[in-house]
């Protein structure tokens, strides 16, 4: 397969792009920042006609792409005021899935977000562990997660073999980063993130594993290492943090308190890697 990846040279692009390759696809990285060489073109996907150019062919780079994965965002609220992050990630998102169905890209796997699920969780979710079925956003990032997610879901009626897979992703740490765990067992350590996080390599995982299960319609799955990032057990957590909430009986030990049973029941996926 000839895959694209948006955002190819950001932490979990790196990943991706990685892992896609080593498995036999051939990718091409889209990006603003990165190397030019036979696997990468540069390009401005606020530029429309830019985005649909280099997803129909790029001169000794590719002919067609086969498949998408759209990583490509201005990652967090703050490095730019909050109406302009949410303006750049919607004006990137809606030229790459418009410009894929243009193409003619049947395939797609679309970085979501814990954002679009209650982040960082100051107005209690409605019971824990939160799974896909909670969506509410509190910043411009996370609100253009849950608009991206809709448009999404709307696009894929536009052709019936159309595939868009949404990956809500907690906080991706790379594998050299692991010195933050070191905060571990401090009282409210990643409570914004329910104590969730995953690997970049797991991340990677998550993606082939939802390209590889596409079929027609809309779907979306969290992505997060089954074990929390706090080093309390879970229960504790949860009622030190969300005290009231209702708890899942068969939740236990470290377990995240972010749901993954979605897309380990239905992809198969299970993160490989825990800071422990």
């Amino acid at each position: 397969m000839v895959i694209a990846v948006t955002g190819s040279s950001g932490t979990l692009g790196r990943a991706t792009v990685e892992r896609l390759r080593e498995n036999g696809a051939e990718v091409i990285g889209f990006d603003l920042a990165g190397h030019a060489g036979p696997g990468f073109t540069r390009v401005d996907l606020t530029d429309y006609g830019q985005t649909l150019d280099a997803l129909l062919g790029v001169t000794a780079r590719h002919a067609g792409i086969d498949a998408l994965v759209h990583l490509a965002a201005i990652p967090v609220n703050g490095l730019i005021p909050d109406a302009a992050t949410f303006e750049n990630n919607m004006l990137v998102s809606s030229h790459v899935l418009l410009a894929a169905q243009r193409a003619g890209i049947r395939t797609v796997v679309l970085a979501s977000s814990i954002t679009a699920m209650g982040f960082p969780f100051e107005v209690p979710p409605p019971s824990l562990p939160v799974d896909e079925t909670y969506t509410r956003a509190f910043n411009t990032y996370g609100l253009g997660k849950v608009v991206e997610e809709a448009m999404a879901a709307q696009l894929v009626g536009w052709h019936p073999e159309a595939s868009i897979t949404a990956l809500r992703f907690t906080n991706v740490v790379a594998p050299d980063a692991y010195a933050t765990f070191e905060s571990a067992g401090e009282p409210d350590y990643r409570r914004d993130l329910l104590g969730s996080w995953v690997d970049a390599r797991d991340g990677a995982q998550a993606v082939e594993r939802a390209l590889a299960a596409a079929t027609p319609g809309f779907r979306v799955y969290n992505v997060a290492a089954p074990e929390s990032g706090n080093a309390a057990p879970t229960r504790e957590v949860a009622a030190r943090w969300f005290p009231g909430a209702p708890i899942a009986d068969d939740l236990d030990g470290f377990d995240s308190l972010l749901s993954t049973t979605r897309i380990r029941d239905e992809l198969g996926f299970r993160a490989e890697h825990d800071w422990r």
